[in-house]
């Protein structure tokens, strides 16, 4: 009888940690976050279903620059870009959530120093705000980027230097500066282009529909989202019908402005500027 009893205590020991678990998974599903429970009942972030390519639009986001610091591309001169540069290439979940810090590995610029000249060229820092790492301190735009996302992306995209690359090379194949710039789409700061054109160009030249992100009318961020095999697919819902069109860019009016911008140059005082994360947007 003893052993009996000790099975039965043995069983139902088991029969609530599993339930236990059952209970944090579907608390976990329910409110958007990532989470599975692994083969040892430890929390862990379920992998991602697709790719979208935060860029920004230097001309609107620099207009928040009033100083100046080295790592700051708003602040070089004629050398300041003047093209969609990137925020980031972050793997995302359909329900609007997205995992992040996925593994402990920490940021080495050093995995990069090949890549480091198209880096600072088309993935610059826009502020001069060190962003936070996934233990808690500060660090650089690029570490930023690789620990909360590129470590996610590793399944498909493999370590950092090749999450880095891979990002560079979907930017160079779907240029979207290009695109907009020969569907006359140009920057300006007294022009007003209407939404549906700029969408309709991205679509156009990708088949797939864009996500837009605005500030006071002016484009500040622009998104294109693709499938882990890097074909590419709508950013919103499963159609590119005008309503999910504007739902994708609710954030635009109907005539926004790609504004042109002025750099304020190398003078100026240096200044710790605030760092905006994505997570916001």
């Amino acid at each position: 009888m003893a052993v009996l009893s000790a099975k039965l205590a043995s069983s139902a020991a088991l029969a609530l940690i599993l339930v236990a678990a059952s209970l944090c998974l579907i608390e976990a599903k329910q409110s958007g976050i990532g989470i599975e429970i692994g083969s040892r009942g430890r929390p862990r972030q379920r992998e991602f279903d697709y790719f979208n390519l935060a860029l920004q639009w230097p001309g609107t986001y620099c207009q928040r620059t009033r100083y100046c610091c080295p790592n700051n591309a708003c602040c070089r001169g004629s050398n300041s870009p003047a093209v969609f540069t990137i925020h980031g290439l972050w793997p995302d979940y359909n329900d609007g959530s997205w995992p992040a810090c996925c593994t402990k590995k920490s940021f080495d610029e050093k995995e990069i120093s090949t890549l480091l000249d198209p880096l600072e060229k088309y993935w610059p820092s826009l502020s001069c705000g060190k962003p936070s790492s996934c233990r808690g301190g500060k660090g650089s735009f690029w570490g930023h980027e690789w620990e909360k996302h590129g470590t996610c992306s590793a399944p498909v995209t493999g370590d950092e230097y090749n999450y880095f690359l891979t990002t560079l090379n979907v930017y160079f194949k779907y240029n979207v500066t290009k695109v907009l710039n020969e569907a006359g789409y140009v920057p300006s700061n007294t022009e007003k282009y209407p939404l549906g054109g700029i969408v309709s160009a991205i679509q156009n030249a990708f088949h797939a529909t864009p996500k837009l992100v605005c500030r006071n009318g002016a484009v500040e961020e622009l998104h294109l989202c693709f499938y882990k095999d890097f074909k590419p697919r709508d950013c919103v819902g499963g159609s590119s019908s005008s309503s999910d069109m504007l739902f994708s860019s609710s954030s635009c009016p109907n005539y926004i402005s790609l504004p042109a911008y002025a750099s304020l140059g190398a003078g100026n005082v240096e200044s710790e500027v605030s760092w905006v994360p994505e997570d916001v947007l």
